[in-house]
């Protein structure tokens, strides 16, 4: 592996990094305290269209991570992003809570039901069948089909539920049309945070506890990546995949000196 530039800025997924099981992971507050006092340039990416930043900054605040609004980066913001910069201006009828909804207003997208130029799905813990249904048939009537993640499963404390890709494969098997996933892995996730704190690929590690969305997401953007065992996969887990991260730590614990 070539040698790299010394890590400027810093990309962190949330849950299984920063939390876990509605928990702080231990060293996580002091590893954001640190990040902070540095100066370096860093946002917390997580795949979960629910809430804002403001939601996720009172959440995080709760657990004794102080991370400010402009350090949050979701994949609802990045579907804001990648929609405004495809179509500036335009419709969609959005499956999704307030995180998504907010998003789109903010890029001055028109939310409605007729004749919508996408789409968008994303989290929610109210899918109705009423929905469901009226996006198939906006999807057969021509709009175009976009989901903010692909996750199958998200966590909670309960134990897995479903998410927005496992939604998405429902009205995918009813309309014979595949969306375009904006979150991890696609890499735009990544690139997107990277220009929204103007940061360069070869400055930057990516931290991650999942080896198929944010050690792929960020191998293929050209990031430092770094996997934590304190969330999904596994050394042994790891092992099993063609790529292979930069390192594997323990946990962000073992950042503070780096930061």
């Amino acid at each position: 592996m070539h040698d790299r530039k010394p890590v400027q800025s810093w990309l962190t997924d949330m849950d299984g990094v920063l939390v876990h099981e509605g928990q702080p992971v231990p060293g996580a507050p002091e590893f954001i305290n640190r990040l902070r006092s540095s100066g370096k340039p860093f946002l917390v990416l997580t795949n979960n269209s629910i809430y804002t930043p403001r939601d996720l900054t009172a959440r995080l605040s709760r657990m004794g991570l102080d991370v400010p609004e402009e350090s949050i980066w979701s994949s609802a913001l990045a579907t804001g992003q990648f929609l405004a910069d495809q179509r500036p201006g335009g419709t969609a009828y959005v499956i999704g809570e307030a995180g998504l909804t907010t998003a789109l207003h903010a890029v001055g997208y028109v939310l409605t039901d007729f004749a919508p130029d996408y789409v968008v799905l994303g989290e929610t813990r109210t899918y109705s069948f009423e929905a469901i249904t009226k996006a198939v048939r906006l999807i057969n009537d021509g709009a175009r089909f976009i989901c903010t993640n692909p996750d199958v499963t998200g966590p909670s404390v309960e134990g897995a539920l479903p998410a927005a890709g496992s939604v998405a494969a429902m009205i995918s098997k009813a309309t014979g049309v595949e969306p375009y996933f904006v979150g991890k892995p696609n890499p735009m996730m990544m690139r997107s945070a990277l220009n929204t704190i103007n940061a360069h690929s070869e400055s930057t590690a990516m931290i991650g506890d999942r080896m198929d969305t944010d050690i792929l997401c960020g191998l293929e953007a050209g990031l430092e990546t770094i996997l934590v065992l304190t969330g999904i996969s596994s050394r042994t887990e790891a092992e099993r995949y063609p790529y292979r991260p930069s390192r594997i730590i323990n946990s962000v614990a073992d950042l503070l000196d780096e930061v």
